[in-house]
């Protein structure tokens, strides 16, 4: 008797979908679809993929918008064996096609209005969505409406592939220069749908909102919520702060994803304390740390579910998690990422690697399934980052009795000014707090006195009269005079990612070079 192939992450799916087809698995305005329905549409778009290239593992990008052809070409690419690259649309024609050259992709699905975004070297291109959003075959080209038909019934070959082969290829940093292609493994995505499933409790009544990026953190959510059967909520790109509040109330929402920006931004929305939350079990913040006040602030805005978690894309998502009951039962926790889950050893170290004990700041290294496989083509600097087994994160964190973790900063962003260590974190912190402040990025410029100076950019809220010389005075009176800034730039946006993340290095390259 032959063993049967390894497990893949979408089984998950497919077999939820086995045993409850009739399931709503998508919800997009008028548009619903079941499990059953679901699923009969992804095997139909994984044996298209293979009938165009059968080589296993090879690779597809897919760069889109959060549509339902997207969701179904990223689980098609998933059911057919192969290796996903996501390619966000949001990103500079540059840099996505950079990240096509890295990968050199055999198939690329991009909508029809992503499909000059890059280069597509070598690949075959399949149109996802049409212009104009039909849903109907366009022209001659590949597509997938067609594919998805041409293909109805057939089944995709299972192939022998193990737990350590590469099931994503994702992106860190890009911005200039060679980015950064993260592999992570079949063993990785298993990992990540476990610990998501339990951490977060979730179940078949789960509905989950795509407001942020499918290529980003809400991503992570789609197998795990799928193959509990739940369902999936789309809504109209790009997801306004007052569009997420009414698709919240319409579509009983569960499950969000999304990064503080745009959270500070719904909870500036008129009346927000009116609206109906009662449905919301997870908001879950991820990209960037929210700041202490604004989560006591926001919690019974979004009926006490604001949650967050804590990883990078080299060891994914779920490394941390803090629950809404965390926050609530303790003030001081308000600045804490959660505690390590139970598939992920986490520690601090000092510079020479040596374990430090509790209390005491020091890089974070991990060692857990979750862990990448390594960068691509980039075996040095994954020797750098990979050391016997444990993961350095660059992040500077300490670890309180209690277990919970405290992030301070990057090291690399770390300022040293007068011989004293500044973390951005705390600065920021309490520039946050000022009536005046919007948004705030703190970062160090070199100095002739103090080797480094501490220096803030900051938002203004429309309106709010602001000062330098009061707002320096105001973080002096909670720090000190080391840790506050000495100039401070008023400027009308900060640079941010493609998913509202304010980009620090950016920020002070502006500055660097005024």
């Amino acid at each position: 008797m032959k063993i049967p192939a390894m497990d893949l992450p979408i089984d998950h799916f497919l077999r939820a979908a086995a045993k409850a087809p009739d399931r709503i698995a998508i919800k997009d305005g008028d548009l619903t679809l079941t499990h059953g329905d679901l699923a009969a549409r992804v095997n139909a778009v994984a044996a298209a993929l293979q009938d165009i290239d059968p080589k296993p593992q090879s690779r597809v990008g897919i760069c889109g918008y959060n549509t339902v052809e997207h969701l179904t070409a990223f689980l098609g690419t998933l059911a057919a064996g192969k290796t996903w690259v996501p390619l966000n649309p949001r990103n500079g024609e540059e840099e996505l096609s950079r990240m096509v050259e890295a990968t050199a992709p055999s198939i690329i699905v991009a909508d029809a209005d992503c499909m000059d975004r890059f280069d597509p070297g070598a690949a075959t291109m399949v149109r996802g969505r049409p212009t104009g959003g039909s849903q109907h075959a366009c022209g001659g080209d590949l597509n997938l409406a067609a594919l998805m038909s041409d293909f109805a019934g057939r089944m995709p070959k299972r192939h022998d592939l193990a737990p350590d082969d590469v099931q994503a290829i994702k992106f860190t940093g890009g911005s200039s220069g060679r980015p950064k292609g993260v592999q992570q493994t079949y063993r990785v995505w298993h990992t990540c749908i476990d610990l998501m499933t339990r951490a977060f409790e979730l179940d078949g009544d789960d509905r989950n909102l795509l407001a942020a990026p499918m290529t980003h953190g809400t991503g992570t959510l789609l197998v795990p919520i799928l193959a509990q059967g739940g369902t999936q909520v789309f809504m109209p790109q790009p997801a306004r702060p007052a569009a997420i509040i009414e698709a919240i109330e319409k579509d009983r929402v569960t499950t969000v994803f999304l990064p503080p920006t745009v959270i500070y931004m719904m909870m500036a929305e008129e009346d927000l304390t009116k609206r109906d939350f009662k449905s919301l079990k997870h908001v879950i913040v991820g990209g960037a740390a929210m700041r202490p006040d604004e989560i006591k602030r926001g919690l019974p805005m979004f009926n006490n579910a604001l949650e967050t978690c804590y990883g990078q894309t080299e060891v994914p998502q779920i490394v941390t998690v803090m629950r809404s009951r965390d926050w609530l039962a303790n003030d001081h926790r308000l600045s804490s990422c959660g505690r390590a889950t139970d598939r992920c050893d986490l520690r601090v170290v000092d510079p020479e690697g040596n374990f430090l004990p509790t209390g005491q700041a020091g890089e974070i290294v991990i060692k857990s399934e979750l862990v990448m496989k390594g960068y691509l083509d980039m075996p040095d600097a994954t020797a750098e980052t990979i050391k016997d087994g444990w993961l350095y994160t660059g992040d500077v964190a300490a670890i309180e009795e209690d277990g919970f973790i405290y992030i301070k900063d990057r090291i690399r962003d770390m300022i040293v000014t007068g011989g004293f260590n500044v973390f951005p974190s705390d600065v920021e912190a309490v520039l946050g707090q000022h009536p005046a402040v919007k948004e705030c990025v703190v970062f160090g410029l070199p100095d002739d006195k103090w080797g480094e100076a501490v220096q803030a950019a900051i938002e203004i809220h429309a309106g709010q009269p602001a000062d330098e010389s009061e707002i320096i005075q105001y973080v002096k009176s909670r720090l000190d005079s080391v840790k506050a800034p000495k100039r401070v730039h008023f400027v009308d946006e900060l640079p941010r990612s493609p998913v509202g993340k304010v980009l620090r290095r950016e920020a002070k390259a502006q500055f660097q070079e005024a």
